[in-house]
């Protein structure tokens, strides 16, 4: 059983997916977003490829824990998620994450333009890793 964690951007979907035994997280694309139909097109085919059967979606909260519009708009992903897939769907606090995968590359010496490809994904990764560590009380399940 593997696990996808998705970093979900207004632009960008930066996607990550579990080992099998669920112990790692591995970044795997950042998908550049056209529309939903083809985002969740992409992320069916990613499913089947990795053979998914649960996502860990990045729920962004402001730093006082409220949920702002992005946080909105990343609800209003994970009902369509949810309706596409039939898969369970948990949220998982992103706060910093992105700032925590640009500090890994900019001390890995990674170019910014390299960085600006990568960052979601390894966001993703940061996002999937966090409730892995944490499988035995983590996330807010939805």
């Amino acid at each position: 059983m593997r696990i996808m964690g998705l970093d979900v951007g207004d632009r960008t979907i930066g996607v990550a997916v579990s080992d099998a035994l669920g112990w790692t997280a591995q970044g795997v694309e950042v998908i550049r977003r056209t529309s939903l139909d083809r985002d969740l097109a992409r992320l069916e085919e990613l499913t089947a490829t990795y053979e998914v059967t649960a996502f860990v979606v990045g729920l962004p909260k402001n730093m006082n824990g409220t949920i702002g519009p992005q946080g909105e708009k990343v609800l209003a992903f994970v009902e369509k998620l949810k309706h596409n897939f039939g898969f369970p769907v948990t949220l998982w606090d992103e706060r910093l994450t992105t700032v925590a995968a640009q500090k890994t590359l900019i001390a890995a010496d990674v170019r910014r333009d390299k960085r600006k490809k990568v960052v979601d994904k390894m966001a993703a990764a940061f996002i999937l890793q966090g409730f892995l560590d944490s499988k035995s009380g983590g996330g807010l399940p939805v």
